[in-house]
């Protein structure tokens, strides 16, 4: 019985034989590897050969049968069938690898993200490490992804021809191509720039186009920036090199607020000063760098006001200024009402 089916699979008119001892290695050498990954896991109780075999696992398990396909069919007898089978095989074997090595791309970013924890209070360094390695990964896979494509069409014949062709009219399609990408190949360039000369970063606090938010993503062509109110503002990359823009965080998070008061000029200032100290004593929010209350400026009716206090960060402040504001105009309705602006006008008797 065992031999009419060998028979039956020899007489095929393609090399079954070598697909099945093909199939049948590669599902062992998945097999062998699995077991031997796991006893590794647990001996050595690694997140990081744990990270890395949770994102790879299924590439893996896909490209090895296909790899030990493909060498199998390189023993089997020369006939057509034998070709076509390499030639698909060949194909499917390169997106596999492609798509292993991004895979291993992605397993290598989760492990940097497991070391550099971005959530911390003090994340500067994180933040610029993540940015590169975010900047760094796009690079690597469209690369990846490229090298795939040129590989596969040199596979073929009519690949190669073509390859040809385009060499032979190489001076007129660099002109098209060259004026094509120019702005693309300026946001690579800027992408680089950025990653690397770090006028911003990830979760940096800025102010572009009259909006305040913080940096949330970086892509290789734009940067997506999360308004306070939860919008999404989509700039271009090169923005961030061509036009000036406030980075509120670029080398450290403190920050000092502002409160501004337009008052009478009956105003108590050193009442007003010592109500501010004790405000600010109490206060969580404040780090208790900054502290400073002045007239800055005289209207022709009011004086201003300007209080100074510091912060950890951008939203730590806003909601400082808040408070204290709220609270020093509190104080001054109840204790100094005179204080508040008024106008005045004098009537005269013309009798």
């Amino acid at each position: 019985m065992l031999q009419d089916w060998i028979d039956k699979l020899l007489n095929l008119p393609f090399p079954a034989i070598n697909l099945i001892v093909g199939l049948i290695t590669g599902l062992a050498v998945n097999w062998i590897v699995h077991i031997s990954l796991t006893i590794t896991v647990r001996k050595s109780k690694s997140s990081d050969l744990l990270m890395i075999r949770r994102r790879c696992k299924s590439a893996f398990n896909f490209m090895m049968p296909v790899l030990t396909i493909f060498i199998a069919l390189t023993y089997a007898e020369d006939s057509d069938w034998r070709s076509l089978l390499i030639t698909t095989d060949r194909v499917i074997l390169i997106v596999a690898v492609i798509n292993l090595l991004a895979r291993m791309v992605y397993a290598l970013e989760d492990i940097f993200l497991d070391r550099y924890n971005i959530n911390k209070e003090d994340n500067r360094k994180e933040r610029k490490i993540i940015t590169q390695l975010n900047f760094l990964k796009r690079v690597i896979i469209v690369s990846l992804v490229m090298i795939g494509i040129a590989i596969i069409l040199l596979s073929f014949e009519e690949g190669r021809r073509y390859g040809q062709t385009l060499l032979t009219s190489a001076g007129v399609a660099s002109i098209i191509i060259g004026l094509a990408a120019q702005k693309s190949i300026a946001n690579f360039f800027a992408g680089i720039q950025i990653a690397f000369t770090q006028p911003i970063k990830i979760d940096d606090a800025v102010v572009v186009e009259n909006e305040w938010g913080w940096i949330e993503e970086i892509n290789l062509t734009y940067v997506v920036v999360r308004i306070w109110d939860w919008r999404r503002l989509i700039l271009p990359i090169t923005y961030f090199v061509e036009k000036p823009f406030q980075n509120w965080t670029r080398n450290k998070g403190e920050i000092i607020g502002t409160v501004i008061l337009h008052l009478d000029y009956r105003t108590p200032i050193e009442p007003l000063r010592a109500k501010l100290t004790e405000l600010l004593k109490a206060e969580a929010r404040w780090d208790g760098a900054v502290n400073s209350l002045q007239v800055v400026d005289t209207k022709e009716y009011t004086i201003l006001v300007r209080a100074l206090m510091s912060a950890k960060n951008s939203p730590t402040a806003w909601d400082l200024r808040c408070s204290i504001r709220e609270k020093l105009i509190t104080f001054l309705q109840e204790e100094y009402p005179h204080s508040l602006p008024v106008q005045r006008i004098q009537m005269q008797d013309n009798k």
